[in-house]
């Protein structure tokens, strides 16, 4: 008899030679890979989690109507979405959880279809499996079969994508949202690297609001149908708390609150009460941004000194990067000069002959790593 699911083997396992390899420089690793912030938690967001501390009730799983409110505040002041209901809004632990539950809570099972983008965190297609679903890759629906359109009930959308920075526009977000509806699949918009747009996306440099999915220019205010999932791991240096949430279609949150409830997924109460914090000051958010800003200003040049190009990379942590060669050729001279990226392999075959560099280590680690590129 098998016991456990038969999942693929985790991907990041296949760094570990190459980790070695960078691990001989003499002035040590650089580790660009993962993407696991490295600077401080804000101290606001520490103290309120400190001043929670005495817990001793179960936490509600659709989380404090001081948490919704917070959440539905931000939505209106940081991305432009007024008419978000707080019944409309749940925690949850960490985005990756939801993302890898969600086929699941939805009730999706072996003759559905998730759709998720061409370059893709891999947890999208392993949601799938974990239901019993199937996983097919596409950006727009029309590019599908149609019998395989049909049986698409979940769709989701990673604007700012991780690996590669692509945002999609107001534009393109009501495109595949009218698709969606026309054939009754949930829209499920992955947007963690919102708050961290560059260049045209950049607010703080006179560039424009990353949209989301439940933006007035993509919904006409009707948010049937769709949901929005947000980390504060990436903004707010909260990667440790898992704290997350999701938001959208009253309906889907009512039902998704109450499988959760059964199954026990709650978010702590005192990081519950850390998250308000967290959202309800934006000075902390920009202070971070500034310091990935620099750290990206100083390591793109020297990335393409060093022969490779970079490609979309217009929002989030990571540079999408290619030197025409295979992936694993570009892993091992980067590990000759002790840096660790991480492997556009990891993202699906078209992100086979790239890697992913991320912006998420020290001032000190992110200056050594641009001397070493530029040779």
């Amino acid at each position: 008899m098998s016991l456990g699911l038969q999942l693929p083997d985790y991907p990041w396992n296949q760094m570990a030679p190459y980790r070695e390899r960078a691990a001989q420089h003499p002035d040590g690793t650089v580790d660009l890979s993962i993407g696991t912030p490295v600077d401080p938690t804000p101290q606001l967001v520490r103290e309120a989690l400190a001043a929670a501390a005495d817990a001793p009730g179960y936490p509600t799983t659709q989380g404090t109507q001081a948490l919704r409110e917070a959440v539905a505040a931000w939505y209106a002041r940081r991305r432009g979405v007024t008419c978000l209901d707080p019944a409309a809004v749940m925690p949850t632990v960490g985005s990756k959880e939801l993302v890898a539950w969600l086929p699941t809570l939805l009730g999706l099972g072996p003759e559905d279809v998730v759709v998720r983008p061409r370059v893709a965190y891999p947890t999208y297609d392993i949601g799938a499996r974990l239901a019993g679903a199937r996983a097919v890759a596409a950006e727009d629906l029309e590019e599908l079969d149609p019998q395989v359109r049909d049986r698409v009930r979940l769709v989701w959308v990673n604007s700012p994508g991780n690996p590669t920075g692509a945002v999609r526009d107001a534009a393109s977000l009501r495109r595949i949202v009218e698709q969606a509806r026309r054939i009754g699949a949930v829209v499920a918009s992955d947007e963690c690297y919102a708050e961290l747009g560059w260049g045209a996306w950049d607010e703080a440099r006179g560039g424009a609001r990353v949209p989301s999915v439940l933006d007035p220019q993509v919904t006409d205010g009707d948010h049937t149908g769709l949901l929005s999932v947000y980390s504060l791991s990436k903004q707010s240096n909260l990667a440790g708390y898992r704290a997350a949430f999701v938001a959208g279609d009253r309906e889907l949150v009512a039902n998704l609150i109450n499988t959760r409830k059964h199954a026990g997924m709650i978010v702590p109460a005192p990081i519950q009460a850390a998250m308000i914090a967290a959202l309800t000051d934006d000075a902390h958010v920009a202070e971070q941004k500034d310091r990935y800003r620099a750290r990206r200003e100083l390591l793109k040049p020297a990335v393409e000194a060093f022969g490779l190009r970079v490609e979309d990379s217009a929002a989030g942590l990571y540079l999408w990067c290619t030197a025409g060669e295979d992936t694993w050729e570009t892993i091992g001279r980067l590990a000759d000069l002790g840096i660790v990226p991480g492997s556009g392999t990891f993202y699906g075959e078209a992100g086979s002959g790239y890697v992913r560099i991320a912006l998420t280590a020290t001032d000190e680690r992110v200056a050594a790593a641009a001397r070493r590129l530029r040779g």
